[in-house]
Parts: C-alpha cells; sequence; structure tokens
C-alpha cells in the first residue's frame, strides 16, 4: 500500500532537485490535505522537476489539485493509479511529462510535442510487449479495401463530413487520416464555408486508431515527419469555431482526442469515452 507523502516529509524532498531519481521510485503520491495554502507555488515548483507521476490525495480544499498530475480521492483510486503506474511506468511517465508542457504551449506546438512523445513510446519495450500480445491473439486478417474512408458533401455554407468505414469502427487507418486532413484542410481554405459537421456511420463514431496497422513504421523519425504533414488535428484546430463534432457510441483515442477541439460537440445518450493508451504502453 502506497502511503502519501505528509508536509514534513516533503519538506526534505524539497532538498532534493531530482527526488524521484535519488529516491528510486516511479511515481510519487502527497496528502493534499495536510499542507498549508502558503506552500502552494514551492510544491508547484517541486512537481514540476518531477519525471514521474505525482498524484495528490485527498479532497483538499486548498487548491493544490491543480498542481498534481491527478488526484485520488480514496485508497481504493490511489491503488488503483498505482497499479496502472507500475505496470507501465515509462508510459506514464512521459504522459505527465508530455501533459505538463502541453499545457502552457500554443497548439500548434503541443501538437509537436505529442507527437515526439508518441514516437518515443512506439520505440520502447512496453509498446512492443503489447504489439507482440495484440497480435498474439489477433491474427492478421484481410481488411477490406474502403475506397471513400471519408465523404464529404456540401450544401451552400454548410460542409458535412462522415466516417465512412463503419466495417471497422471507422477506425483511424491511414486513409481515414488522409482522408480527413485533406477534409479539414479544404475547410482552412475556403472562408465561404461557415458551418462544418462531422459523423460516423455505423455503430460508433470512431473506434480510434487502427490497430493493424500499429507498429508497421519501423522509422520512427520518418513517422513523426508523417503525422506533421498529414495530422488532422493540425488543420482542424485551425477553425475550431466552424466545426460541430456529433458522436455516437464508442469514441476511443482519437475518436474523441479530434472531437476535444471542435467549438460544439452533441452526444447520443448511447456515447462513450475511452483513453487506453496508456495500457498500450
Amino acid at each position: 500500500m502506497t502511503n502519501p507523502i505528509d508536509r514534513d516529509a516533503l519538506s526534505e524532498l524539497l532538498k532534493e532537485p531530482n527526488a524521484a531519481d535519488a529516491a528510486d521510485v516511479r511515481h510519487f503520491a502527497l496528502d493534499l490535505d495536510s499542507f498549508d495554502p502558503s506552500q502552494k507555488a514551492e510544491v508547484a515548483e517541486w512537481i514540476r522537476r518531477q519525471p514521474v507521476p505525482v498524484i495528490g490525495v485527498g479532497e483538499d480544499n486548498r487548491g493544490f489539485a491543480e498542481c498534481v498530475d491527478v488526484q485520488a480521492e480514496n485508497q481504493d483510486q490511489l491503488n488503483q493509479l498505482v497499479r496502472a503506474i507500475e505496470a507501465q511506468p515509462k508510459a506514464c511517465a512521459i504522459l505527465v511529462q508530455v501533459t505538463r508542457v502541453t499545457s502552457e504551449l500554443p497548439t500548434d506546438s503541443a501538437l509537436i510535442m505529442e507527437s515526439l512523445g508518441y514516437g518515443t513510446l512506439q520505440g520502447g519495450e512496453e509498446f512492443r510487449d503489447w504489439l507482440a500480445g495484440y497480435r498474439e491473439q489477433n491474427p492478421a486478417k484481410s481488411q477490406a479495401v474502403v475506397d471513400d474512408a471519408v465523404a464529404v458533401d456540401r450544401n451552400e455554407s454548410r460542409l458535412e463530413i462522415r466516417l465512412n468505414s463503419p466495417a471497422n469502427r471507422n477506425a483511424l487507418s491511414v486513409s481515414m487520416r488522409d482522408g480527413l486532413t485533406e477534409a479539414f484542410k479544404l475547410v482552412a481554405m475556403d472562408r465561404s464555408i461557415e458551418e462544418v459537421h462531422v459523423w460516423g456511420e455505423g455503430p460508433c463514431f470512431s473506434a480510434g486508431g487502427d490497430l493493424t496497422e500499429f507498429g508497421n513504421m519501423r522509422d520512427l523519425a520518418e513517422a513523426h515527419r508523417i503525422r506533421q504533414a498529414r495530422m488532422p488535428a493540425r488543420y482542424l484546430a485551425q477553425q475550431a469555431h466552424r466545426y460541430t463534432f456529433h458522436l455516437h457510441g464508442a469514441c476511443v483515442g482519437a475518436g474523441i482526442e479530434l472531437p476535444a477541439f471542435a467549438r460544439h460537440i452533441t452526444a447520443t445518450p448511447d456515447t462513450w469515452f475511452q483513453l487506453p493508451e496508456i495500457a498500450m504502453g
């Protein structure tokens, strides 16, 4: 069981420039209710220096929760978070490092940082282990070729974009990515398009990245270059105020990350969201 660090114990850790390295730990848990409001700036700066997740524990009525990476209100939530971190420590560490930095960056710069973090993880053993297990449990099958993974229809100043690959739950395949990029670029270039509505055909909006394509790119630097050239979010974010996403069913990974850029979102009662990337290493 993880015992959260109180204000007295933290006062000793504050003396160490890199407490995670000195203590050889994969995470820290802080007893938020033990701290004094006057310590907030000092604690926040200490957290930013740590290369591992910092969990806040407690109800925290002093505003410290906004400084930590994630908050646990009780011991059960803390134990669940610790198990996830211990299972994929490198993925969790890079997640919090990227998240802390990108929250202070312009969108374009944040997308570059996110891509670099993603590429780093794809070169790691945690992702390789997950990929090997996935391929063992899901032998390669021939995929149905979709001529128009993205359908675009215009009616005067209104543009409708439909994710049109229901057979694979509108997974973000290369063809889907490129189709969305072209559609979003059109919006960015054509000021006469006043409103854009994005839908998904079939039982769900999108099940996220196409797992059958994961791990196919061996040159991770080239993969990063392609993402920067063909990333749909880059063009969507530029004109977010014109977009409305209409969600239903599963919205997994990119299936919620893309809609999150839009000014407006609608969702049917059966809509659910999941970000499974940590479990995938």
